[in-house]
């Protein structure tokens, strides 16, 4: 009996604590512009097999830009300039439609409401305030002040 009335205890206890973890607020934003930007280099070799096998340094290198896509994503209040994590399977957005996004820690983890609602890793490059968000908000509390 004891036993079955713990259980019962620690089951409403857990409930609300599983329930507060799932329900995590969304924001939403808009994506501005894509752009490519410069995030590395790839290092090519021409050594073949045989020259490996045999010793002779006959080798070309040659270096070559990796790009990288960068979104801007703009909120009420933020402008966020962003990367995919996985730059190898990295997906195209859409430009000017809605997203929604939510931080963790140090990635940004965002939807799209469009398409397939998966949501994917990036880094977050820059944020900035809008400056049009200021703006307003300083004419609101003029207009309070009078």
């Amino acid at each position: 009996m004891k036993l079955a009335m713990g259980f019962v205890l620690f089951a409403v206890m857990a409930v609300p604590g599983v329930q507060a973890k799932k329900a995590q607020e969304h924001e939403q934003g808009v994506l501005l512009s894509m752009d490519s930007k410069a995030c590395g280099a790839a290092l090519k070799t021409g050594k073949s097999l045989t020259g490996e096998l045999l010793g002779t340094d006959s080798q070309k290198k040659q270096t070559q830009e990796v790009l990288c896509q960068e979104y801007t994503l703009q909120t009420d209040r933020i402008v966020y300039r962003i990367r995919p994590k996985d730059e190898k399977h990295a997906v195209l957005l859409p430009i000017g439609q809605t997203v929604e996004f939510r931080i963790e820690k140090d990635s940004m983890y965002l939807r799209n409401l469009q398409s397939d609602r998966k949501e994917r890793q990036y880094t977050v490059v820059s944020m900035q305030p809008r400056q049009d968000a200021n703006d307003t908000k300083d004419t609101h509390n003029n207009e309070a002040k009078n």
